[in-house]
């Protein structure tokens, strides 16, 4: 691949002219699960159609599988900053062509319509949001191309048929190959007019343009994999789920220790049968067998322990590893639509497990020589180890190390900020202790006696999780509340307590949902709150403008009426069902979505900083950046990146208490 240049941040303008790409490749490597860099990191990787248009000039196709060459000037544009390259899900026609063409292209002179979509609330695929902007038929994704990319894109099966060869050309179905280039042409058809209808949307300001640039970099650049340690767990998982599974059929004689069917059968044959198998099932059978039962107990205890064998992200980094041992584009520019956060993908860095192990190192050591045998000895589940050593697979340089720094609990600390509520804010200006600082607020109990494990701090910190975006009884719940053996009494005693030991924060929920409505009914009028924050419905989509000046986007927003209450409706994609349809919303969710919106400007901010400082992250989960610094300035490196993330000179950001905690270590890790 072509090394990356300094990039410098372009924005679309009327008079920019515009080149509308679509391409069309062959990879042997799947491009779902192991991701476009690895995709195109394959030998047998190549460009087969590229289709494009000038401005709103027809669409043309050069065919490089037969033959075809770019013309000259297209070639030149695609380095030209004065042409702006206009793709859906740009990252890919990127990466592909600088891997083809060997010309870096650079993310400055791109600008891809699929994020775009994203930031006004609108699907991701370009076929959904086609659909959802009401394209004509004309204008619409050709419905046929999951069948031609399989045909021509992928390597097929070899049969008696097609001569056992193992991947389809233009030759061997000219109909067919005539179809799919009419299929990429359609792509940029359905881009264009999908760029054309935005264009009527609000601009995007130029920090999220940067940072999607700079989230090009970052992902482009990926990060180092220990792949001793992934490969010597994959092999030892293998035999020691073999060898569970022999010993399962030994006990009960059953072929398929997995097949519920059977387990059931064996299991009436001992005149045993549970309501339920699952999670909580089993615990249960092996409680009440424990002593009459012992086969049964060890079955038992052997489903559980195969339960724990799940090495899945083991297995994507094996199949996104890239000929250099790293693993690039595992994140995903506002991979969610109502707030802009990241989403993870190829290993989900978003849902990381835990590492709490005290010996980690230890554990992680063993686990790398191989000596699984002593790994066996010293504890009771070596499959239980392998979720706690995930994040010790990314891996800084030999002679660097990784400088983690976190935002310490940002969403209490900006929803209390947006909300004005004092005692809060001045909690994190000083000790940091809001479980405490909560418990103490709510139960009149001076802070100085609610201890790390006293039940009042649990209680606080059920209720902080819980309550801040209106969260009630069946918040609690969920979050743990009936562990703790709280009854539902209790529970709503805390509900009340905390609201009203809150009450700026439960204002701000009635504030946003009563501005929400009033733009909703006053189409075109700007209703503004605290922080500069303001409401505006404009051709049909609610506008929340952010302190940053960034926008979230509600599509086809309304209020819905029943009997003498309203309720506030969009059309979204929801996470369930990623289907486009009626999404229901209200104060404590707006909140949500504003507060998780705002944390994510701060740390998309505190990048630019950082990179701008010559600290580009290696990757990030959440609110932590990971930068990769030399291990002889590490400690300087440490304190000037916590520094920078506090965001000291951000004017939108006046009065927010943020800080950074930090640390150094060579494997990524929890600490």
């Amino acid at each position: 691949m072509a090394s990356a240049t300094t990039s410098t941040t372009t924005m679309t303008t009327s008079s920019d002219k515009k080149l509308f790409i679509d391409i069309e490749t062959y990879s042997e490597t799947d491009l779902k699960t192991c991701g476009v860099y690895r995709y195109v990191d394959d030998p047998a990787f190549e460009v087969l159609l590229f289709a494009y248009a000038y401005n709103d000039d027809p669409v043309d196709v050069v065919d490089f599988a037969c033959g075809e060459s770019l013309p000259s000037k297209v070639l030149a544009d695609l380095a030209n900053p004065h042409v702006i390259k206009i793709a859906h899900n740009a990252n890919f026609e990127r990466t592909c062509l600088t891997k083809w063409l060997d010309i870096y292209m650079d993310p400055a002179q791109w600008e891809c319509t699929a994020v775009r979509a994203s930031t006004l609330g609108l699907p991701r695929s370009l076929a959904d949001v086609g659909n959802a902007l009401g394209l004509k038929e004309d204008e619409k994704k050709m419905a046929i191309g999951k069948r031609l990319i399989m045909y021509f894109s992928r390597p097929c099966a070899p049969t008696k048929t097609n001569g056992r060869r193992t991947r389809n050309l233009p030759r061997h179905e000219p109909e067919k190959w005539a179809l799919y280039k009419e299929y990429n042409k359609q792509d940029v058809v359905t881009e264009r007019a999908i760029f054309h209808v935005m264009e009527s949307a609000p601009e995007t300001i130029p920090e999220e343009h940067a940072l999607w640039c700079l989230d090009q970099k970052i992902n482009e650049g990926g990060v180092l994999i220990d792949t001793t340690l992934v490969e010597n767990i994959l092999h030892y998982s293998e035999r020691y789920s073999d060898r569970l599974e022999t010993r399962a059929r030994q006990i009960s004689g059953i072929d398929n220790p997995s097949s519920f069917q059977q387990i059931r059968k064996w299991l009436r044959s001992k005149h045993l049968d549970p309501p339920s198998l699952d999670k909580d099932g089993v615990k249960q059978l092996i409680s009440e067998c424990r002593e009459s039962e012992p086969d049964v107990v060890e079955f038992m205890q052997i489903r559980q322990e195969l339960g724990k064998t799940s090495v899945a992200k083991y297995d994507a980094m094996a199949r996104a590893l890239c000929h250099d041992k790293r693993i690039r584009g595992m994140l995903q520019f506002y991979g969610a639509e109502r707030t802009g956060r990241w989403a993870g993908r190829i290993v989900q860095l978003q849902n990381l497990p835990q590492n709490k192990l005290k010996d980690l190192d230890l554990v992680h050591q063993i686990v790398r020589d191989g000596d699984f045998d002593l790994l066996e000895i010293l504890y009771e589940s070596p499959m239980d180890l392998f979720s706690q050593l995930i994040r010790t697979s990314f891996i800084a340089r030999k002679g660097r190390t990784f400088a983690v720094a976190d935002y310490s609990a940002i969403e209490a600390r900006v929803i209390a900020w947006l909300a004005g509520e004092e005692w809060r804010l001045e909690v994190f200006r000083t000790h940091g202790k809001i479980y405490e600082a909560s418990a103490s607020q709510m139960f009149n109990v001076p802070i100085e006696e609610i201890t790390k494990d006293s039940p009042l701090r649990k209680k606080g910190k059920v209720a902080e999780l819980a309550l801040g975006y209106q969260g009630a009884v069946g918040a609690m719940k969920k979050m743990g509340g009936e562990a703790m053996g709280l009854t539902e009494d209790e529970m709503q005693h805390i509900v009340n307590v905390w609201r009203g030991s809150n009450s700026k924060i439960t204002e701000l929920w009635r504030t946003t949902e009563n501005s929400a409505k009033k733009a909703i009914a006053h189409p075109g009028v700007c209703i503004t709150i605290q922080h500069g924050i303001t409401f505006q419905m404009l051709d049909g989509t609610l506008y929340i403008t952010l302190p940053s000046g960034r926008a979230l986007a509600y599509q086809k927003a309304r209020i819905e009426r029943i009997g003498m209450r309203s309720s506030i409706k969009y059309m979204g994609q929801t996470p369930e069902t990623k289907k486009w349809e009626t999404v229901d919303t209200y104060g404590g969710k707006i909140t949500e979505n504003i507060t998780q919106a705002v944390a994510r400007d701060c740390l998309g901010a505190a990048m630019l900083r950082l990179d701008k400082a010559g600290y580009t992250p290696q990757f990030h989960v959440h609110d932590e950046v990971i930068v990769e610094v030399d291990r002889d300035s590490a400690e300087t490196d440490m304190e000037r990146i916590r520094d920078i993330m506090r965001l000291k000179d951000v004017e939108w950001l006046k009065g927010l208490p943020l800080n950074a905690e930090g640390y150094l270590t060579t494997y990524y890790k929890k600490d």
